[in-house]
């Protein structure tokens, strides 16, 4: 049996028809182009998208048969933060640190350095165990590699 391969990328919200299976990746792992995957049911399928592309929670891959395989976002050790969002969220970003913003919340990665950092600050910062969607680069979608101005 040949395996699948996935060359189309629909982001959420532009998918032609439902998806068949599902694919749970980490924040790490939804940065490719070029990956042997396998679905949340054993299925193994082959990305080969044209160039390395951050991929989002609720993006599906088309598959060469026709199908769609929905991306979500695993759970991962993660840090919440609360507290003074606006100064706490420039110290985060000043660090080029990957961050989720929510109304009432900060979500980064775990990191013992920043936590310490953040506490130091007056935070409050509890570890927890989530899916870790941070926001997008101000210069592109998702993940940007630099500066081009």
């Amino acid at each position: 049996m040949a395996v699948e391969t996935a060359q189309i990328l629909h982001r959420a919200g532009h998918w032609p028809r439902l998806a068949t299976a599902r694919v749970v990746l980490g924040y790490e792992a939804r940065f490719l182009r070029r990956k042997r995957l396998v679905t949340a049911s054993g299925e193994a399928f082959l990305v080969d998208l044209t160039e390395t592309t951050n991929l989002l929670a609720g993006d599906a891959f088309e598959l060469s048969d026709g199908r769609l395989v929905e991306i979500s976002a695993a759970e991962e050790p993660v840090l919440v933060v609360r507290g003074d969002l606006i100064r706490l969220a420039w110290h985060i970003g000043n660090r080029h640190t990957p961050c989720q913003i929510e109304a009432d919340r900060l979500v980064i990665r775990a990191d013992h350095v920043l936590a310490d950092m953040l506490c130091g600050l007056g935070a409050d910062v509890v570890a927890a165990t989530e899916p870790f969607t941070p926001e997008g680069g101000a210069y592109g979608l998702g993940r940007t590699m630099g500066h081009a101005h």
